[in-house]
Order: C-alpha cells, then sequence, then structure tokens
C-alpha cells in the first residue's frame, strides 16, 4: 500500500517532534517542509532528512502528492494557514490553538465541514494509555458519581525575568498565554477523561513579570540565556504567568486549576485528581506509566501501565510490555497514530466517530480561553459560547 505523504510547515520546537512521530508509524511519509525562506526550508530540510523545501507553505499546497499538511507555526499564523490548507483540500492537523479568537475557530471549523476535510489538533495529553484507562474507569463508572475535578499544569521555563519567548507577545502568540498555552491542554485533558464538558468558568489572572529583560539574540522556546546590561532590553509583559480557575461542568460537577510558567521545579507537570463517590483517581504527566487511585474503607493502590492490566482501548496504544515506561513523544505517536489511521481506512470526518482532538474540540478550547479572559476582567462567573453565527 503506498505511503500517506505529509508536508510539515514550522520547523521550531514542536514541527520536529512531529515528523519523528509520524515515522515511527510506518504507513506515512514526511515529504515536504516549508519555512520562512527557501534557504532556510533547504537547510531544515537537510538536517531532518526531508526530500522537498519550500521557502513558502503556499507553494507546497500546490504539490499534489501530499495529502495531509501539518501546521506546526507560531499562534498567531493557525488562522489563515489552517484556512489556506483546508481550502487547498488537504487534510490538516493543527497545533493549538486553532486560531487567535473563537470567532476564527468557528470559521476554521465550519470550513473544514464544508471541505469533508479529516481536522485534528494536537492535544496529545488524552493519548497517554494511562489517560485512556481512567477515561474507560469513569465512563464505566468504576469510581462512582464524579463528584469534584482538580489540578494544575505546572512549569518553570519561564521563572526568571531573563526568561523571553515569542508566546510573551500578544501580537504572536495571543491575549491569552499560560491559559491558552497549558491550561488549554489540561481543559481538554479533563473534559476527555470525565467525557463532560465546561461550561463556566471564574477566573483569577496574574503577571507575576510585569517587566522581562529579552536578549536581543533569538533563543528557542525553553531556551535560557546569561544576559548583561548590553545584551538584552526591557519589555512590558501583557499577558499572564498564572491563573486559577473554578470550572463548572455540564452536569453541576465542580472543578478548580492552576496553571504556572513561573513554578520553579515543575518541568511539564499536568495533573489531576478525579474524586468519585465510590474512589478516587490521580495521575501526574512527569510519571505518566501510573495512576493513583484512592479508597475509604482499604489500601490505596498505584495501578501501573500494562497492556495485561488495561481496559481493550487503553491497552492497544501500550507499545511495549508492562514496565517499559512511555512518555510525551509515545503519547503523541499515539496521536498520529489515530489520525492517519482514520485517513487511511477512508473515514468520513462528517459521519465517523473519532478518537482524537478535532477543530471541534480546538473550537471549544478557544471559547473556554475567552470565557476565562471574560471572567478575570470582569470578575464573575461567565458561561462558555461555543454557538456562534458562522458566514463561510
Amino acid at each position: 500500500m503506498e505511503k500517506i505523504k505529509v508536508g510539515i510547515i514550522g520547523t521550531g520546537f514542536i514541527g520536529p517532534t512531529h515528523i519523528e512521530a509520524i515515522r515511527r508509524l510506518g504507513f506515512v511519509e514526511v515529504v515536504g517542509l516549508a519555512e520562512n525562506g527557501l534557504e532556510t526550508a533547504q537547510k531544515k530540510a537537510a538536517e531532518l532528512g526531508i526530500p522537498k523545501a519550500y521557502g513558502d507553505y503556499r507553494d507546497m499546497l500546490q504539490d499534489r502528492d501530499i495529502q495531509v499538511v501539518h501546521n506546526c507555526t507560531p499562534n498567531h499564523l493557525h488562522f489563515q494557514i489552517n484556512k489556506e490548507i483546508i481550502l487547498s483540500g488537504k487534510h490538516v492537523l493543527s497545533e493549538k490553538p486553532l486560531a487567535m479568537s473563537s470567532e476564527e475557530s468557528a470559521q476554521l471549523l465550519e470550513l473544514a465541514k464544508k471541505h469533508k476535510v479529516v481536522h485534528g489538533v494536537n492535544f496529545n495529553y488524552r493519548q497517554f494509555p494511562t489517560v485512556t484507562q481512567l477515561a474507560s474507569m469513569v465512563k464505566k463508572e468504576e469510581l462512582g458519581r464524579v463528584n469534584l475535578v482538580h489540578g494544575s499544569y505546572l512549569q518553570d521555563w519561564l521563572l526568571f525575568e531573563t526568561d523571553y519567548n515569542w508566546r510573551l507577545a500578544p501580537e504572536v502568540g495571543g491575549n491569552s498565554r499560560a491559559v491558552a498555552d497549558i491550561g488549554s491542554h489540561w481543559c481538554d485533558t479533563v473534559q476527555y477523561v470525565t467525557g463532560k464538558k465546561i461550561v463556566e468558568v471564574f477566573a483569577d489572572l496574574a503577571t507575576v513579570i510585569p517587566v522581562r529583560k529579552k536578549a536581543k539574540s533569538n533563543l528557542s522556546t525553553f531556551g535560557t540565556a546569561k544576559v548583561d546590561e548590553e545584551s538584552y532590553e526591557e519589555v512590558p509583559i501583557k499577558t499572564e504567568d498564572y491563573a486559577s480557575v473554578l470550572v463548572r461542568f455540564e452536569d453541576g460537577t465542580r472543578g478548580v486549576f492552576t496553571v504556572s510558567q513561573v513554578s520553579a521545579g515543575r518541568k511539564n507537570r499536568l495533573s489531576f485528581e478525579i474524586n468519585g463517590s465510590q474512589k478516587s483517581a490521580f495521575w501526574n504527566q512527569e510519571e505518566p506509566e501510573k495512576l493513583w487511585i484512592g479508597h475509604r474503607n482499604r489500601p490505596n493502590e498505584v495501578l501501573l501501565a500494562d497492556p495485561a492490566l488495561f481496559s481493550q482501548e487503553a491497552a492497544s496504544f501500550i507499545h511495549h510490555p508492562g514496565g517499559h515506561n512511555e512518555g510525551w513523544p509515545d503519547a503523541l505517536k499515539n496521536m498520529m497514530l489515530k489520525f492517519y489511521t482514520f485517513i487511511r481506512e477512508g473515514k468520513d470526518p462528517l459521519q465517523d466517530p473519532v478518537n482524537f482532538a478535532t477543530f471541534e474540540d480546538g473550537h471549544l478550547s478557544m471559547c473556554i480561553t475567552d470565557a476565562i479572559l471574560e471572567s478575570h476582567a470582569e470578575q464573575k462567573w461567565v458561561k462558555v459560547q461555543v454557538d456562534q453565527e458562522v458566514h463561510v
């Protein structure tokens, strides 16, 4: 069977991780790479072993051999590029956020439906087998009735005033940073696990470091620099380093989460706990093979990722025997496996059920972020508005 041919737009931190995950599938081939300028594209293509290089992504969209395009560009480019990918008739997998506003994301969702392309958003944390296992347990009511959901997503890569990245600039990263960047992952993951949508929020946001020292040389995401008085400029910061958000789910279940990019020692700690009427469960992305299960009347337990112990659905996405820990790159591989299996099997995105995050999930994420920003500004509960009138 001929391999599915793919093009990648953008090769910062996330682009190469997409390429690596795709290559692990076997039935998909990355044949093209687009960057800002032909020289940069050719250099990156050579480094990554990709045969075709494009200095303008629009040229790649004209390549009839390419069936799927991944949008791995900075946030402010997502809407326009996603729109052009859809209009070119190619399937699309976008990094989040899907766009810069819920109005834009609503338009992209309608366009994707109109043109019947397969559409995905890289919410990869729901693709950990342990998370899938927990979702199966919740669905089977093994925890009883879900009463509370709480947790956090903590990082430290922006802890110092000398830490700077394009995500800090609203015109590039958007009006929200910590919430849109990592809070969106927390919300998507817990909504997937519980099967319940977040419908109302009450938010408190803060910019912990109001002025940062931006190095005059460019830094990559998660990069660090030592700066002196001659090598930086002071930049006022308008987006949040921290947020705590009360949430209400569609069935009345309560929850709360905190996100921070200034928490020393926390590298990428997405965690959440579900308290049910019979049991509790806790998961932490920095130890992804472990699922803590809490009881009242007997000892607590830790379930380790093992295909022999997990549900059939979760076990099918564990690729090694128990004790051979799988992590972040493996969850990304699972995202790609589900997305490309859907395409290979010729399924209809308008009719067939999907087991990966789509533009619908990406749009919901944008609506939640918008509601959080409004809640903080107005200091009140705000409902998540998903249904919007769209003309495409």
